[in-house]
């Protein structure tokens, strides 16, 4: 690796979507495309004793047909989503795992609320029926590595594995790991997240954080810098990338890939009640500063969108800040999805990417009347067409932990054949600088 390609960042060649927008990549892009939602009323056991009854589900997912029999068991769902995806990923950036050497191969990812559902399923099997009656599995499908260690071990991956439980954050923080991995020699690294809580257990567990809506209309439940936001709604899955050096993904023909992991930073916020302000200005500026870029120089922001007004107003606070008011745009996607925690800010890099590749920013469903004092250009109603270079994406998690990561699109760009977006400016969008 050169001195100016270990500089530039590592590239990210393939992705894997297991999300309620859909299951693969482009699946999931043209529902984000259309405002297609993934959130419906809670099937995977009934609702009706909740305050919460909708949520974003993988449509028609079936583990059988991802993997192997004897690890459908073994187990949790977000496991089998993770693995799911991380297979995707690989198959789309055209790695063999089995071609490469095995130390230098890593898996992180992000955890955020663990096994849930199999955990409370074989609790259930302890109360009613006694210690038995609980599979030996228990004692690994509900830990937050599960997923990393699954991965590896399906693919023959032993070089640095882990995981980061930051909630929301976390999936910017295994980026941003993933790129020291390459830093520090790694030739590839499986990295993003996935998460499913969507069993009793888990909705309570969520509902006591004092961030989900209540409000019984899933078109109106999830409204980020809205005035009439109430909270999010949760959901599963995620996503999966493939990290690459610059060297090795040009050694075996990937070329630059999606784009460049350009910039990161994380920050924590001060404990309520602190004079201190918020993290969040900050680690964006030092995510910019990381990058070497210049306010400016952003032409896209997905944004964290927790969907409570104050976190919304703090949220926007500190992109006005950074970029000054209604100055960049700004994106939500997530709206399609609910919160999927592990997961979301893995998939918005994911959606952030794809938007870089065909010179299309999605648009926010839901939002139509502005929260007072969030001065951002928030994208809604349809996608808008610019030509971008450079999309900042920025995640927070329970308890204070935020993030911020820079993504910059491939020097030698070139807009997909057929692609309906060809990176055209119209009048009054916001180009990038190069």
């Amino acid at each position: 690796m050169t001195a100016r390609e270990a500089a530039a960042g590592p590239v990210v060649t393939g992705i894997g979507v297991c999300a309620p927008t859909g299951i693969g990549t482009e699946a999931h892009w043209q529902a984000v495309l259309a405002g297609k939602s993934g959130i419906r009323r809670i099937d995977r056991f009934d609702p009706t004793p909740y305050p919460v009854r909708y949520a974003g589900q993988v449509p028609g997912f079936s583990a059988k047909e991802h993997l192997p029999a004897r690890l459908i068991p073994q187990t949790d769902h977000w496991t089998h989503l993770g693995l799911a995806a991380a297979a995707s990923a690989l198959a789309d950036a055209g790695v063999d795992p089995a071609e490469l050497p095995e130390y230098e191969m890593a898996v992180v990812t992000a955890g955020s609320s663990g096994g849930t559902e199999f955990g409370q399923h074989e609790m259930t099997r302890l109360y009613r029926n006694g210690p038995s009656w609980v599979g030996a599995y228990q004692s690994i499908a509900w830990f937050y590595a599960a997923t990393t260690g699954q991965i590896s071990i399906r693919h023959g991956m032993r070089g640095p594995c882990g995981v980061l439980c930051c909630e929301q954050a976390g999936g910017l923080d295994v980026l941003g790991q993933a790129r020291r991995l390459v830093r520090l020699g790694a030739r590839l690294v499986v990295s993003g997240g996935t998460d499913a809580s969507l069993c009793p257990y888990g909705l309570a567990a969520q509902l006591t954080a004092g961030g989900l809506s209540t409000v019984d209309d899933p078109a109106r439940a999830y409204l980020p810098f809205d005035a009439a936001a109430s909270g999010h709604l949760p959901g599963e899955g995620g996503a999966l990338l493939i990290v690459e050096s610059a060297a090795a993904a040009r050694d075996r023909g990937a070329g630059e890939g999606y784009g460049t992991v350009a910039g990161y930073a994380a920050g924590f916020d001060p404990p309520p009640g602190s004079p201190r302000p918020p993290a969040l200005r900050r680690t964006i500026e030092r995510a910019l500063a990381d990058a070497g870029l210049q306010p400016a120089d952003v032409d896209v922001v997905f944004a964290d969108a927790a969907g409570l007004p104050a976190r919304d107003l703090a949220e926007a606070r500190a992109l006005a800040a950074v970029f000054g008011p209604r100055a960049v745009p700004v994106t939500a996607p997530k709206t399609l999805t609910g919160r999927l925690y592990g997961g979301g800010a893995a998939l918005d890099v994911a959606t952030a990417l794809l938007a870089l590749r065909d010179g299309v920013i999605p648009h926010t469903a839901g939002p139509e009347r502005p929260a007072p004092g969030c001065e951002i250009d928030l994208v809604t109603a349809r996608p808008r067409d610019a030509d971008l270079r450079t999309a900042l994406v920025v995640a927070r998690g329970h308890g204070g932990f935020n993030a911020a990561l820079v993504l910059r699109r491939p020097r030698w760009h070139r807009a997909p054949a057929g692609s309906v977006h060809q990176h055209r400016a119209p009048s009054g969008t916001r180009g990038g600088s190069g």
